[in-house]
């Protein structure tokens, strides 16, 4: 045996062979690592899209008030409009629609609006969802998303 044999050897024994163990490490990092991100991801488009349509269904609803002719029909109006809205987004939900007085925002009681010369309401829509996987122990009520649209009431309706 000559001595680079006997030093090729015993580097050999020193550092064994990987055999392919950086292929099963690279992947269950990868599933650690990209598990979560893709559902952080999906969850935080849900929240978006849900975000997006309760603002939508509020305009919708706005608007489809002011062309009433009366309060009962510009209400029911306001219901089918913010439906239709959060059916454009994919929600099959019914929405919850509200009339609140300018300056209070979102909360506070609803009012019922009221056709009267330079009227102003605040239409609120509001929707919560619930994050996908996650149980009701650790997610509570949910998020809860709302869109505000200011209605503007210019003249008188028989």
């Amino acid at each position: 045996m000559t001595l680079r044999q006997v030093a090729a050897g015993r580097h050999a024994t020193r550092h064994p062979v990987d055999g392919g163990s950086a292929v099963i490490e690279f992947v269950f990092v990868a599933v650690v690592i990209m598990i979560p991100l893709v559902y952080f991801v999906v969850a935080l488009a849900d929240v978006q899209r849900s975000s997006l349509a309760v603002t939508s269904a509020a305009k919708e609803a706005g608007r489809a008030f002011e062309v009433s002719s009366s309060v009962p029909e510009g209400l029911a109006r306001a219901r089918v409009a913010a439906r239709l809205a959060l059916e454009d987004q994919g929600i099959k939900e019914s929405p919850n629609v509200e009339f609140h007085t300018v300056g209070r925002g979102c909360t506070g009681t609803p009012v019922v609006p009221q056709f009267v010369k330079n009227a102003e309401y605040l239409v609120c829509v509001r929707r919560s969802l619930s994050l996908p996987g996650v149980p009701t122990v650790f997610a509570g009520r949910g998020i809860t998303t709302v869109g505000a649209y200011l209605m503007h009431l210019e003249g008188h309706r028989d």
